[in-house]
């Protein structure tokens, strides 16, 4: 069942006509392509952002109900607030059941968790892609895609030619292209020796006891050398040194 979208002709324009339009809790847009004139629309801002949390409104053929009058069109794209979330601006595309589309369509990933690379290896899935363009025709379009991991083993990955694609889907690809979607990755083992000794403190830049123990020596060798010095500037004579002890005979 395709999901219907209720929209109005948007009668003012401009920048004010548009901040007022969003105040009011509605969203300017517009619809174009096919045989028709671009139009300019505005549309309910809580039912179309409900809308927009749904994958499938983003990947397939949708139905705008336009003052009544029904169309077949594609979300083309849309823009949100920076930070408030609210919805700013979206385009459609009308779309003609005899002519062929170009479309982004999510991947689902299934069987990982039974694969050998994970279930017997401990391995890790790793989705390069998330979507896939395609080209087809409107009503082939699928919303979306299944990527089965369950053969995969560590180092082993599923390309885009070897995916099952519904009947009369196309991947585009350039010529001899044939990316990577998905594959098993290796769980990077970091041991506890390796961890203490990327935390340690190299010991060139921090003294030790037995490093700091001579020159603290040295400090009191040279105050005593200065103290010494100076007894003989005060008394004219240097300070005597004790008497060294007679062994016994």
């Amino acid at each position: 069942m395709r999901i219907e979208i209720n929209a109005r002709k948007r009668e003012a324009q401009g920048t004010g006509a548009s901040r007022r339009l969003r105040r009011s809790g509605n969203v300017p847009g517009i619809v174009y392509g096919g045989s028709g004139e671009a139009v300019t629309i505005e549309l309910n801002h809580k039912e179309l952002y409900q809308h927009l949390t749904n994958e499938k409104f983003h990947a397939s053929i949708l139905t705008l109900k336009l003052d009544g009058k029904a169309e077949d069109v594609l979300l083309r794209a849309f823009n949100m607030h920076p930070y408030k979330g609210h919805v700013q601006h979206i385009d459609f595309q009308r779309v003609s059941k005899d002519k062929k589309i170009h479309m982004k369509v999510p991947l689902h990933f299934i069987n990982a968790e039974v694969s050998p690379g994970v279930k017997e290896q401990g391995g890790i899935p790793n989705h390069v892609l998330n979507e896939l363009d395609v080209t087809c025709l409107p009503d082939d379009l699928p919303g979306f895609i299944e990527v089965d991991m369950g053969q995969l083993t560590i180092g082993h990955s599923v390309h885009v030619k070897e995916l099952k694609l519904p009947k009369g889907v196309e991947p585009v690809l350039h010529k001899g292209e044939n990316p990577v979607v998905a594959t098993i990755i290796q769980p990077v083992l970091i041991t506890e020796e390796e961890t203490t000794a990327a935390e340690a403190v190299p010991a060139a830049e921090v003294p030790t006891t037995e490093q700091a123990a001579p020159d603290k020596a040295a400090d009191a060798a040279a105050g005593g050398d200065k103290a010494g010095a100076k007894g003989a500037d005060k008394g004219g004579k240097p300070a005597e040194k004790p008497a060294e002890k007679k062994e016994k005979k």
